[in-house]
């Protein structure tokens, strides 16, 4: 192997283990050891020492899970951050990347460069590897579509070391499970085969800051407005308590401001206004207490949400989709937005509205709006407070929701649908043919016979 192994209770174990994990807050789950592999050949030689040894294979790519999927006991942890190599095929337009390459810190500027794009997620940091396999929630997503969407193959080594790539006409069904199964895929990607799509000429953000007075306000309009908006225009509605909001002079900042921000990807700026122009007079019956219009950059954007998503913090996350209507949401938002009380803690609605059919994909949950609370503090004497906090206030939105985003999910403390019913038998026999053992690990969960049960 060209990489390092450390087995538990060995120097330099604890930093293997959990060195890479983006939330402060780890959890208790010790793998057997830790393989930091360098390359495929060490994945495949890897998955064979786990067979030897008796081990599951856990797989960490970028370390952004909220709940550290890629830590569990007794298991070999594969490290993939070393595999994190870029290229580009001018004749077909497709990209490969490592999933270890973080899309918004890497593959967006290595994109641009070529004219091209790829809708890369809104942290910039997040890796490839679970982003994708979780389904991909990017930039530019309702128009694009999902970015596992535009996964054109994968490779992958398998539960038995073998090297396979599957995409549409060879290992289909390894191919559909890639697209959404997450944590559950029966093997591990090595690199991502990626459609590419022109850059945009231009991005424009249109955004507003309300109190939270005005929270039913603002719902009611955009769930009004939601239906017709252009696919190019994104609107996200957040609750958030940093001070860089658009603040007319004279108005002060409320403590926690509703921030209405709508981006959009257009050929040129004339476009981009006529795209927004539905937000020109703001919602009826709200005040508006600051403005801004204007273009933007996914370089802007990413260092937007970094700034919301600091390092070295702690975070609780949960998520809901909702087919509710406004009036319906509304109480248990702004409930929920008037108990955030830490500097960087923030919560979204964000208007997806589905309008086609999605692809033949494991990723089968989706809905009108999307809701996610991110608990963001320092203390781990917080810690029981917010993940009780964020998982209650979730449980009550769900209840009038369809399912949730293995992207921002915690199931050992609080499991809901991420799959509809058919999809996840089916995905349990695509995992019954490519490892019959159950080498791969699969989903953590507090209760693996209520998996994918949805309420």
């Amino acid at each position: 192997m060209n990489g390092r192994l450390y087995v538990r209770g060995e120097d330099g174990y604890e930093a293997a283990r959990v060195g890479r994990v983006f939330n402060a807050r780890r959890p208790d789950r010790y793998p057997a050891a830790v393989l930091l592999a360098a390359d495929a050949g060490d994945v495949a030689a890897g998955v064979r020492l786990a067979a030897e040894r008796g081990w599951t294979v856990a797989v960490r790519s970028g370390g952004h899970s909220w709940a550290a999927w890629s830590l569990h006991d007794d298991a070999l942890l594969i490290d993939l951050g070393r595999l994190d190599g870029l290229g580009y095929d001018p004749d077909t337009r497709v990209a490969t990347a490592g999933p270890a390459v973080p899309g918004g810190l890497r593959l967006a500027p290595f994109l641009a460069g070529l004219g091209r794009a790829f809708p890369g997620g809104h942290c910039p940091r997040v890796g490839l590897g679970g982003y994708l396999l979780q389904g991909g929630q990017g930039w530019n997503g309702r128009s694009v579509g999902w970015a596992c969407e535009s996964v054109a193959a994968v490779d992958v080594v398998t539960a038995g070391g073998e090297h396979v790539r599957a995409d549409a006409e060879h290992n289909a069904d390894l191919y559909w499970a890639a697209r959404g199964a997450g944590p559950g895929f029966p093997a591990v990607v090595t690199r991502f085969h990626l459609d590419t799509q022109p850059a945009a000429g231009r991005m424009w953000h249109d955004t507003w800051t309300f109190a939270p007075g005005d929270a039913a306000a603002v719902l009611a309009w955009l769930h009004e407005l939601l239906p017709g908006l252009d696919r190019r225009v994104e609107p996200v509605l957040a609750a958030t308590r940093l001070p860089a909001v658009p603040l007319d002079e004279g108005k002060d900042h409320p403590g926690t401001a509703l921030l209405l921000h709508t981006t959009v990807m257009a050929v040129a700026d004339d476009e981009a206004a006529r795209l927004l122009g539905p937000f020109d007079a703001g919602p009826p019956g709200a005040r508006a207490l600051g403005h801004a219009r204007g273009r933007t950059t996914i370089e802007a954007e990413n260092r937007a949400q970094a700034e919301q998503n600091p390092d070295g913090h702690r975070y609780a996350v949960d998520c809901t989709w909702s087919d509710a209507p406004a009036a319906v949401l509304a109480p248990e938002l702004s409930r929920l937005w008037s108990e955030l009380d830490t500097p960087h803690s923030f919560s979204i609605w964000y208007g997806w509205a589905p309008h086609r059919p999605l692809p033949d994909m494991a990723l089968t949950v989706e809905a009108n709006v999307y809701l996610a609370t991110y608990a963001i503090y320092t203390d781990p004497a917080d810690d029981e407070r917010y993940r009780t906090w964020v998982h209650e206030r979730t449980a009550a939105l769900a209840r009038h929701g369809a399912g949730v985003y293995l992207g921002d999910t915690d199931f050992t403390r609080r499991q809901d649908r991420f799959l509809s019913d058919a999809a996840y038998a089916r995905l349990q026999r695509v995992r019954d043919h490519w490892d019959p053992d159950g080498r791969i690990a699969s989903y953590l969960c507090h209760d693996p016979k209520a998996l994918n049960a949805h309420g």
